[in-house]
């Protein structure tokens, strides 16, 4: 007979429904195409439930969502998370309140991680939907989405991401040619915010194709 895990089971069948429900819905706008992104929601102060790599996350089920601890490593089982798990594990670790991560590759995401590359951040000011992120209570505020450079090492770019996290109070980022990484304190705030940035970047994107 197999030991228990060392987490809740009942605790990660109420995440693996959580995302399993929530990220068909970004499926289905068309942010996660063919298998890319990954979804994670944390359990305990030591487990996060996250998606298995290469699933369809149009399609999951509740043998596509497994368990890490906060160092990524998987935890009773044999599947493996996706490679950029780390960058959801050190939110977990540093930030004791953030309860869920959201990492998508719409096609606005996109674009936008290409076009302000050269910049390393976008800058948003004077939008309504800025009052959107958790603390701001005005459009009249200003915050500069960080641009990383895309790389397949994911201790430094966890590293580059740590070290900006030191410096400004941020809800999410964009990687070069890659896609958006969101995050709140719950499922529902961290769709808030991957929502308003995927709104914000849109209209970024289109005042620039309307001034050239």
């Amino acid at each position: 007979m197999n030991p228990p895990p060392p987490y809740d089971p009942e605790r990660l069948a109420q995440c693996a429904g959580e995302i399993i429900a929530n990220v068909r819905e970004l499926s289905e706008r068309g942010w996660t195409p063919a298998t890319s992104s990954n979804f994670s929601q944390r359990m305990d102060e030591r487990h996060v439930a996250i998606t298995v790599s290469g699933r369809d996350k149009g399609k999951l089920t509740e043998a596509d969502i497994m368990v890490v601890d906060v160092d990524g490593q998987p935890v009773a089982t044999d599947l493996k998370s996706s490679a950029e798990t780390l960058l959801h594990t050190q939110l977990y670790k540093r930030f004791p309140e953030v309860g869920c991560v959201l990492h998508t590759h719409s096609h606005n995401q996109t674009v936008a991680s290409r076009l302000f590359a050269g910049m390393g951040h976008v800058h948003l000011e004077g939008y309504e939907l800025l009052k959107a992120f958790a603390g701001n209570t005005t459009h009249d505020t200003e915050i500069d989405v960080p641009v990383f450079a895309n790389t397949q090492d994911m201790h430094t770019l966890a590293a580059q991401v740590d070290a900006l996290l030191d410096k400004q109070c941020m809800w999410g980022y964009l990687i070069d040619g890659h896609g958006l990484y969101a995050w709140g304190r719950d499922m529902g705030e961290a769709r808030r915010h991957l929502e308003a940035f995927e709104f914000l970047l849109g209209c970024e994107l289109d005042l620039r194709r309307l001034r050239s």
